[in-house]
């Protein structure tokens, strides 16, 4: 297929929001009827969406591209799909906390009508733990703490290859740390205090929760995971099922990973590949959500059942008929816009005083 020139980022925006806010009868006059796959039908604003990106883009993120390239491309996509005017909050603050190889970038959020001392979550964003950052993770953080009266502290972790592992995740639980002592400082419940984070950062999240735990300080109140990475095998049978077509491949994930775990890291050490970890008891209560059309779905849902049968309280919600990265989606897709409401809704839940 040869891609189409590209548009004006705001003309590009209103496009896509009108094609994926079409009623359903008219986008399957328009695009066909969605793909089945794996007893799940795709939802037709999806299906529209992702017929518009073919036009535009090759399928995929990084696979066969440059860090540079890509890591500017996800930015400007992340801004085109985006709410337009920002979702609008009180008070937006540019932090530099402390980690372990120098200051860390962080961004604030406090929505309209937080309480005082408000709940705060943590947040690492998704991107592979090669392309995102405070900016393609700005809707999303917004989203989340406009629809549940938390502050939300979104973290700029070091990013492979520059830094490959351990690197992002001991930044990860450096902040985390950070806000646990810092309460106060931030104007938040330091006992309501959650992580969470899409795909990569998701993987970091539970990754800060187990570590916490080994440490004895004080654990997150809550984990909220959006379809994250929770092994590094790529044996899963979704990554197989789901490796092309559906934005994120598993080419994208085979070249994700072997930049974040170049030869010489231990891709066995269960702080990355989360389904490694012998013990998962004494974690806190989880909210786990996953795409039905995602190549990562499978192990976020082996990662729930490893969680109940160690005794933690587990919601998992699959949203059969949606894509990875829906987390960015939701001021375009209505289907995304529920499925980001629907976790805001149990963050809320989690954290309420």
């Amino acid at each position: 297929m040869v891609n189409l020139p590209r548009l004006p980022p705001a003309a590009e925006h209103r496009l896509v929001k009108f094609v994926c806010g079409l009623p359903p009868r008219v986008q399957r006059l328009l695009f066909g009827p969605p793909p089945a796959l794996d007893g799940q039908t795709l939802a037709m604003d999806i299906h529209a969406l992702l017929w518009l990106d073919r036009l535009v883009y090759d399928d995929g993120f990084g696979e066969g591209k440059g860090v540079a390239e890509t890591r500017a491309e996800r930015l400007k996509e992340a801004r085109i799909v985006a709410h337009r005017p920002p979702v609008p909050m009180e008070r937006v603050e540019a932090l530099e906390l402390p980690g372990p190889a120098g200051s860390i970038r962080a961004r604030l959020y406090t929505p309209p009508g937080a309480p005082d001392p408000a709940p705060l979550l943590v947040y690492f964003h998704g991107g592979g733990w090669v392309i995102g950052d405070l900016d393609t993770h700005d809707d999303p953080c917004r989203f989340l703490a406009a629809n549940t009266g938390a502050k939300l502290l979104s973290v700029d972790y070091r990013l492979a290859p520059e830094h490959p592992f351990p690197a992002a995740t001991e930044d990860a639980f450096a902040a985390y740390g950070w806000a646990a002592a810092n309460g106060e400082r931030l104007g938040v419940d330091a006992g309501r205090i959650a992580v969470g984070g899409d795909s990569a950062g998701g993987n970091l999240a539970a990754a800060v929760c187990l570590m916490a735990r080994e440490a004895g300080g004080p654990p997150p109140a809550m984990q909220l995971l959006i379809y994250p990475v929770t092994e590094t095998a790529g044996t899963a049978a979704s990554r197989r099922t789901f490796a092309e077509g559906f934005l994120l491949t598993r080419g994208d994930m085979d070249w994700f990973e072997d930049h974040y775990m170049p030869p010489g890291v231990d891709r066995e050490d269960p702080r990355v590949a989360l389904l490694n970890a012998t013990d998962l008891s004494g974690l806190p209560p989880t909210y786990i959500a996953v795409a039905g059309f995602d190549p990562l779905r499978d192990e976020g849902e082996a990662y729930a059942q490893r969680l109940r049968e160690a005794g933690v309280r587990v919601a998992l919600r699959r949203h059969p008929g949606l894509v990875h990265t829906f987390a960015n989606l939701a001021a375009i897709c209505p289907s995304a816009r529920q499925a980001m409401l629907e976790a805001a809704g149990a963050l809320r839940m989690g954290l309420a005083a």
